[in-house]
């Protein structure tokens, strides 16, 4: 595939955003990455040129987050917390059409890892806050800007980590916008924006089998791998059965409008579906889910093992978290050991409000079609820690998409690559939000 990289049509989101995926900040988890630091460093750097006074917070050596202050024309507003994340999920090169790392611009796309989780937001909230600062403006209110560490890893050396330590950073702030919302789906030829509001709890857990170590070629009942596979297949075959929250109801009922359908006689999984390459996604906001992930057991082929071990992401809808696993207890049965290895909570936030809202009206003003839905995050975001400071998150991360694009299927997938007119799609609308919200 060519490379078209020195473009010079190429607009400075897109530049920004290229720049960022080229600074490799895998995280691998339980604090295996790549440091943060050089991309905390980019992005002070170019905030300092702005007349900013950007802090740079390490939680471990490398671990490097950055938050600044944009002050707001309006100072009697509550302010706003901007924030992405700076780490992503490991991605291996053979899957790839381009090197991960090497932020392509190709078929009028930027490709690499981060191109949708989430370096390209990362690049339209700078430039957007550069646009308003070079033309002599300020937002309307003050805007916090972050840039978290470790957010694929919980946000425990990120997020979490300012959060308990500096929670001063976040002063004066009452709401949040970050990433995971926004972009738009093909729902039966209408185009819609899905905004977040709301997101799954998460709980990481260890299942562990116990049984009694012997010779391989023994005839052997008490075996933890036995245990632990029996375990493991009534879990990972469970089906949980759809259940709605405010926000899922409401979009049930939304969709069903532009459906033309009944929501009490058509399913919620059926109307889910319709929306094609979108609805597998959205598909997982309607249950809960327990799937397993890794499998540790034994250490030589001759020998029967006495303990096995099996990690399983966990995530919740927001009420129903201690139910779940108490539900994962009785599934995997008594004999099974659950550890919780990392636990946070689930969100929900109306779908309604000032930042609703003023969302909503700068996507028409760039969209003047645009039908504009709530939507339940299957996964997580930097907004659980900012949570626990009083802060109300919402995921908005502006994206004009092509009808046949599967963008949510590249969340952490192969060949991650996001349009660029999406990205000047997504400053312009971010732009107008600053100067209203």
């Amino acid at each position: 595939m060519s490379s078209e990289t020195t473009d010079p049509q190429l607009s400075e989101t897109a530049r920004v955003a290229r720049d960022l995926i080229r600074i490799d900040t895998t995280n691998r988890g339980g604090g295996d990455a790549e440091p943060e630091l050089p991309a905390a460093e980019y992005v002070a750097t170019y905030l300092r040129d702005l007349g900013l006074e950007p802090q740079i917070f390490e939680s471990l050596p490398g671990r490097a987050s950055v938050v600044a202050r944009v002050p707001g024309a309006e100072p009697g507003l509550p302010a706003l917390v901007l924030h992405g994340h700076l780490d992503v999920v490991p991605a291996d090169p053979a899957g790839w059409s381009v090197d991960p790392f090497a932020g392509v611009i190709a078929g009028g796309m930027l490709w690499g890892r981060g191109a949708v989780d989430m370096k390209d937001m990362d690049a339209m909230m700078l430039t957007a806050v550069a646009e308003l600062l070079r033309s002599g403006e300020r937002p309307r209110r003050e805007v916090i800007l972050a840039f978290f560490a470790d957010e694929e890893n919980g946000g425990v050396y990120g997020s979490h980590h300012l959060v308990e330590h500096h929670p001063e950073l976040f002063s004066g702030a009452e709401t949040a916008i970050s990433e995971v919302g926004g972009y738009s789906i093909d729902v039966a030829g209408t185009r819609a924006y899905l905004i977040q509001t709301g997101e799954k709890a998460l709980d990481w857990i260890r299942l562990r089998a116990r049984g009694t170590a012997a010779h391989g070629s023994r005839v052997w009942h008490d075996n933890a791998l036995t245990r632990l596979a029996e375990a493991i297949a009534a879990l990972g075959r469970h089906e949980w059965p759809v259940t709605l929250c405010d926000t899922t109801r409401d979009l049930i009922d939304h969709l069903a409008a532009i459906l033309g359908e009944d929501p009490h006689e058509v399913a919620p999984d059926e109307l889910v579906l319709r929306l094609g390459k979108g609805g597998g996604f959205i598909q997982a906001s309607l249950r809960n889910t327990s799937n397993p992930t890794v499998l540790t057991a034994g250490y030589k082929h001759n020998v029967i093992p006495d303990t096995a071990e099996a990690l399983v992401d966990v995530r919740s809808l927001p009420s129903e978290q201690g139910d779940v696993l108490a539900q994962v207890q009785r599934i995997v049965g008594p004999d099974i050991e659950i550890e919780t290895v990392r636990t946070d909570i689930g969100l929900e936030v109306p779908f309604a409000g000032e930042v609703v809202d003023a969302m909503t009206e700068s996507l028409r003003r760039a969209d003047p079609d645009a039908r504009v839905l709530p939507y339940l995050l299957s996964g997580g975001t930097d907004n659980k820690a900012l949570s626990r400071l009083g802060i109300a998150g919402y995921g908005f991360v502006p994206l004009r998409l092509p009808a046949d694009l599967d963008f949510p299927g590249m969340f952490h997938g192969v060949d991650e690559r996001v349009p660029l007119d999406a990205l000047d799609f997504g400053h312009r609308v971010l732009v107008d939000l600053l100067r209203t919200y």
